[in-house]
């Protein structure tokens, strides 16, 4: 004891001395592993895999000299450097994100690799081992068959699927791969498979379908077992009817799916469990399911242990075979939905002994789960709401408009249960979401309920948090927490317009808060998967419809550039945040036939082909201009893209496009004596001022109009969509912050803290809540403001010729009004931090700089005072390395 008394003072002491004398040691490390953007993931079909990491240096310059990966199939021979699968050697270079060059990979199998960089001292550090695991990597390792029930597409019904089997040798490990036209649940021996929610995501069915990977095997034992299967509509099956067409999809069928169940034994063998003629299916107490409208389960019909071994099935029928929808499957690498947040009711009214009326409190994306206790065929309503009647009772006009019901048998979000009569019951649905903050309850007999037996679940695509703010504003802060609320509401494996009356992948609504989605969230699982579902909706001749993916619908007159620019916007706004070339190059083909597409119907350079400045307050923008800017927007991006790939002649090509439509933008619409676009409203000022139609001689005063324009408009905004992505920028980003702020933080209408002022926890589909239509309460097409927060006060910015933060521009705003404001991204790097504070008649303003990155400082002139840092005068603008910092503005 005494020994271990003195080794440890020792150490404590030597800790110490590190300390003081700023060579903290323990401080370096790698952390943030990551194959395709995710953690140790299993089910990777990419053949060359991205791998990325993170240095964590906390010390000033901290940065990375070189690198070496060694991958190999046996972790224990890693360091060995036995049965090596790739050895990139030690490769000079910053770079943190790293394509596998290594030999093919084969499927099925777990690779393992070890990380090891040199720091600025050219001193090594070695990360802990990681891993990732492929799977099928191509349609021909399939071994199962397609499989469904008999029933058609107008049977309501979800179907069990079951089988039983037996193991033959002692069991290593197991991976179950599925891959379902509509969703399912898994299960085996009795219980679910995972925590994922409505897999696999939605695409375009007979083009691309996603099968999902499990690792299983705790779940399997010696001696028989039972895998079973339930099946969901989904997006394939549509049955309920509404104006997008849903039900008419090209794809739709009975839901069916795929499984193989890979066991390999301890011996090294391997056997694989398949779904084909030899199973066994029933209908399940699941009596409707629909992802437009609800759920309802009726549990007299519950059959327990219908997915166990010893479950007697001699009355279940025999199985369906199917052709596989499309010969195009491929891998679900991305975030799964889950159950994110468990949401306990803040208020609950009791109209009778029949009605109840709970309240969570907030507005989310999800649903709700009920336990309760009542006779044998109770029928129990659900209604899940976002408004209230002005007797408090549920209303469902805002959200239920879309909706062309036959009868009145699958009521618009209203779930249906049906009790057994056997003590508590419980009910979740599994195969819908909805959006509300309501569920009123209605019973066909009295029941007694309290608050506590109903619960909401906020279900979204489970990406991490990347961003966060605070500031002296309580109302900035509640802004900002709607807007977030409102995104996660609307990302369901690809982005959503709402939650509850559409749910479609608008694709306006998806690039106008592309920023707001990245600086907050890391999502690029997401966006790289709806970029598939781009590819596959793009028409021969380069058209896409606006929402995607679709049935059908959307092939219209206004899928314009406005809308439609997701195809190169998207991908270039990942290469901006994550430094990663892959959506481009995935995309290029897509966005040159589109850019291709729209010239043709162009008439020297200006188009009509848009939807225009969607939900405006008052004022109208020419179509015609708005429409032309996003043509220059996407031609731009061709043309720096073919650049960035090293194709001169599309680079010479396109950019010569980018210039012909900037010019005749600015000949037919600018007018240079008065410094006004169009006919100067908010919307067409600041869009020429965000996307750089401005020549650099004009755009000081071009700023000052718009200002001057919002202080005519009493210091409110007066847009509509594609003016609420741009005018909060084209100020703050041209000397006018301070009314900039003062537009994101009126509390007044319109504007976003109009809504705030008013009980809303998201943001809503239109400035004016007492509108006739356009009326969610859960809509993200507004929500550009939640990214203008980093880039608009804290000034955390992307430098466009150093993309990824590899170097920051980092350009706070000191406005009047906040006496604080903090924010934090975690970018490709790691955190990236710009907090500021006013100390007397000064102000502190703190940074940090992760490892291996730089930035680009430009504090603003605050008049009379001078920028020190360490007790020194400095300059205004200047460049720092990685590091904590401190400056003084007195």
């Amino acid at each position: 004891m005494n020994t271990f008394k003195s080794n440890f003072f020792k150490l404590f002491l030597l800790s110490f001395l590190l300390v003081i004398s700023g060579k903290s040691s323990w401080a370096i490390g790698i952390t943030g592993l990551k194959c395709e953007h995710l953690i140790r993931p299993i089910g990777i079909d990419n053949p060359k895999p991205r791998l990325s990491w993170i240095m964590d240096d906390d010390r000033k310059g901290a940065v990375q000299l070189a690198y070496r990966i060694v991958i190999g199939t046996d972790s224990t021979q890693l360091s060995a450097k036995q049965d090596i699968q790739w050895d990139s050697g030690k490769i000079t270079s910053g770079d943190n994100l790293i394509t596998y060059k290594g030999r093919a990979l084969l499927p099925f199998t777990k690779y393992f690799w070890k990380l090891e960089l040199w720091d600025k001292n050219n001193k090594s550090i070695t990360a802990s081992t990681s891993s990732f695991e492929t799977g099928m990597m191509g349609m021909e390792n399939w071994k199962g068959t397609w499989i469904s029930d008999r029933n058609d597409i107008n049977t309501r019904p979800a179907p069990y699927f079951r089988k039983v089997f037996e193991p033959v040798k002692q069991i290593k490990s197991a991976r179950a791969y599925v891959v379902a036209a509509g969703l399912y649940e898994l299960y085996l021996n009795g219980k679910k498979v995972g925590d994922h929610r409505l897999d696999p995501m939605y695409t375009r069915f007979d083009r691309r379908n996603l099968y999902v990977s499990y690792d299983v095997t705790a779940n399997l034992q010696q001696g028989k077992n039972a895998v079973g299967v339930l099946l969901g509509n989904g997006w394939y099956n549509h049955q309920a009817l509404a104006v997008w067409n849903f039900d008419k999809a090209p794809w739709r069928a009975r839901p069916a799916f795929c499984l193989d169940l890979r066991i390999t034994y301890t011996d090294g063998s391997t056997e694989v469990i398949t779904s084909g003629g030899d199973w066994k299916t029933s209908l399940s107490p699941i009596v409707s399911n629909n992802i437009y409208t609800a759920e309802h389960y009726d549990a007299r019909l519950e059959q327990k242990g219908w997915n166990k071994a010893d479950f007697d099935d001699s009355k279940w029928r025999g199985v369906s075979l199917r052709a596989t929808p499309s010969t195009n499957i491929v891998s679900q690498t991305m975030h799964p939905i889950r159950n994110v947040e468990e949401i306990k009711v803040k208020d609950m009214r009791k109209f009778n002994d029949t009605t109840y009326l709970f309240d969570l409190g907030r507005n989310i994306a999800g649903v709700s789960k009920i336990k309760v206790a009542g006779p044998k065929g109770t029928i129990i309503r659900l209604k899940h709401t976002e408004r209230l009647y002005a007797n408090g009772r549920a209303d469902l006009s805002n959200i239920d408009v879309y909706y062309r019901p036959k009868d009145d048998t699958d009521p618009f979000q209203t779930d249906i249960f049906i009790l057994n009569g056997n003590g508590t019951e419980e009910f979740m649905p599994l195969f819908n979401y909805k959006g509300f903050r309501y569920v009123e309850v209605t019973t066909s007999n009295p029941i007694k309920l309290e608050a506590q037996n109903l619960t909401g679940y906020f279900m979204h695509s489970d990406v991490p948090a990347a961003g966060k703010i605070s500031s002296s504003n309580p109302l900035i802060d509640k802004i900002w927490s709607a807007t977030n609320n409102s995104y996660l509401s609307n990302l369901f494996g690809f982005p959503t317009d709402c939650p509850q009356r559409e749910k479609n992948g608008w694709t306006g609504d998806g690039h106008f808060a592309v920023e707001t989605g990245f600086y907050n969230f890391d999502g690029i699982t997401v966006y790289e998967k709806w970029m598939g579902d781009h590819r596959d909706e793009q028409q021969p001749n380069g058209v896409l419809p606006d929402i995607i993916p679709t049935g059908g619908w959307g092939y219209g007159t206004a899928n314009g550039t406005d809308w439609t620019s997701t195809i190169a916007i998207i991908p270039w706004n990942i290469y901006m945040f994550y430094g990663d070339t892959k959506a481009l190059a995935d995309n290029y083909k897509n966005i040159k036939q589109y850019v291709n597409y729209v010239n043709s119907i162009s008439v020297d350079g200006l188009t009509t082909f848009g939807r225009g400045d969607w939900v405006p307050v008052k004022s109208t923008s020419n179509l015609e201009y708005t429409s032309s800017v996003y043509f220059y927007v996407d031609a731009d991006i061709l043309a720096k893209t073919a650049k960035i790939f090293g194709n001169q002649n599309d680079y010479l090509l396109y950019s010569a496009l980018a210039e012909k439509i900037k010019k005749a933008i600015n000949a037919k619409f600018f007018h240079a004596e008065t410094a006004i676009y169009g006919s100067g409203v908010q919307t067409e000022l600041s869009m020429a001022l965000q996307w750089n139609i401005v020549a650099d001689e004009y755009r000081q005063k071009v700023a000052e109009n718009l200002a001057k324009r919002v202080a005519a408009d009493g210091m409110h905004i007066d847009v509509g969509v594609l003016g609420a992505k741009a005018v909060l920028n084209a100020l703050s980003d041209n000397g006018q912050a301070e009314t900039a702020y003062k537009l994101a933080a009126q509390d007044t209408y319109p504007g976003w803290g109009w809504w705030i002022a008013n009980g809303a926890t998201t943001l809503h589909e239109n400035w004016d809540m007492e509108a006739k239509r356009d009326i969610s309460d859960n809509h993200m097409m507004f929500g550009e403001i939640g990214g203008w927060f980093f880039k608009g006060i804290s000034g955390i910015k992307i430098d466009e010729k150093h993309p990824g933060f590899k170097n920051i521009l980092l350009h706070p705003h000191f406005v009047a009004g906040l006496d604080h404001f903090t924010a934090s991204h975690d970018g490709p790097y790691g955190k990236i931090l710009s907090s500021w504070k006013r100390v007397g008649e000064g102000i502190k303003y703190n940074v940090k700089i992760p490892a291996n990155s730089t930035a680009s400082l430009e504090i603003p002139n605050v008049k009379g005072k001078k920028v020190y840092l360490n007790g020194k005068t400095i300059q205004n603008k200047t460049e720092i390395s990685a590091g904590s910092y401190e400056f003084e503005i007195k």
